[in-house]
């Protein structure tokens, strides 16, 4: 009598494949969601107002959005090692007024442009090691650190300004010149877009970010130097809000005590809207970026349409609980894959 033998059940796929495989999914379903939005918002404002998107109309969307863009890219690779930064619109405009102040004193431009990249970067050193050193949370030591970063640019600055007329005309024409609708300032936020993507997606110190956040205990045991990659983090993101608080300058030939406040509730509406989850270990740079593009493009779409610009806000408020209630349907279907495959690894046994 020939018998023949059952075959064995498949073997189910690693939890944290399915998780990952699940995560990645879910992201790119959001920036292509927001891509889509995105297009179809400018194209019905095209037909409301058919001057909307002309070439004039497109640079300026563009340049609306590069500040943001930037210190987006900065506060994204903080968000994903499971920390953030609240001090980047702090940091944003000392730099911006250190980079005025040296020009006005007849400073070189691009000397200017390494000095507010530099201040940045060292004001993301001291974050950086009060978070990873110090062992305090993020929250707090951001929170700290913005209101003395605007206490020192308060007492330092004054009541000083810094107008278009104090900059050299070379610096301003960066903020508003480029190739037809593409300003100089877009083509240089997109190179630094690239190259931050590429480092954390190619580079094995960049991917240490996301075990990072993922599970902070796990990476420690995977030998991951979990105090170098959070100061990593930080040096990057200050760095960057200090590049864009000389592009800010730049732009807008204006900067004063007052400069970049508020300005990290934007960020971080953009990066969390952009598809990083706040818990942090997922989510990519240019999902970032077209988060902030979506939220600064709506602040350009509602006056176009004749609607009062007090709606953005509100707006911008319930995109970011959107984000965030998908967010938190992801981490709970995340957090019961487990227990999904040991069922089925049972009942296959019990088969």
């Amino acid at each position: 009598m020939t018998m023949t033998a059952n075959p064995a059940p498949a073997a189910a796929p690693p939890d944290g494949a399915g998780s990952r495989h699940l995560i990645d999914r879910v992201l790119k379903v959001r920036e292509l969601a927001i891509a889509v939005v995105l297009v179809v918002m400018l194209g019905a404002t095209q037909l409301d107002n058919s001057a909307f998107l002309s070439q004039q109309g497109i640079k300026d969307l563009l340049l609306n959005a590069t500040i943001l863009v930037l210190v987006a890219i900065g506060q994204a690779t903080v968000v994903i090692t499971r920390n953030v930064d609240l001090s980047v619109g702090s940091t944003l405009g000392v730099t911006a007024f250190a980079a005025g102040d040296f020009l006005h004193g007849g400073g070189d431009p691009a000397i200017a442009v390494l000095l507010a990249v530099a201040l940045g970067a060292g004001l993301g050193i001291v974050n950086g090691l009060l978070v990873s050193l110090g062992q305090v949370p993020a929250l707090v030591v951001t929170l700290g650190t913005l209101y003395i970063i605007r206490g020192v640019d308060s007492i330092w600055v004054g009541s000083r300004q810094i107008t278009a007329a104090d900059l050299p005309s070379g610096f301003t024409d960066l903020g508003h010149n480029g190739l037809g609708a593409v300003p100089y300032l877009a083509l240089l936020t997109a190179a630094v877009l690239v190259a931050a993507a590429s480092y954390l997606r190619g580079y094995r110190s960049g991917r240490d970010l996301y075990a990072l956040g993922s599970s902070p205990h796990a990476a420690r045991l995977a030998g991951v130097p979990v105090r170098k990659r959070v100061l990593t983090a930080y040096i990057l993101c200050g760095a960057l809000a200090g590049l864009a608080g000389a592009l800010y300058l730049a732009r807008f030939g204006n900067a004063d005590s007052g400069t970049g406040t508020g300005y990290e509730l934007t960020v971080v509406s953009a990066v969390v809207v952009g598809g990083v989850a706040f818990t942090g270990g997922s989510g990519s740079l240019y999902g970032a970026a077209l988060g902030a593009l979506l939220l600064t493009s709506i602040n350009s779409v509602l006056p176009s349409i004749g609607v009062s610009s007090v709606w953005v806000q509100a707006i911008d408020g319930v995109l970011l609980l959107l984000a965030i209630a998908v967010d938190r349907v992801v981490a709970l279907r995340i957090a019961s894959l487990p227990r999904t495959r040991a069922a089925q690894t049972r009942s296959a046994h019990h088969a």
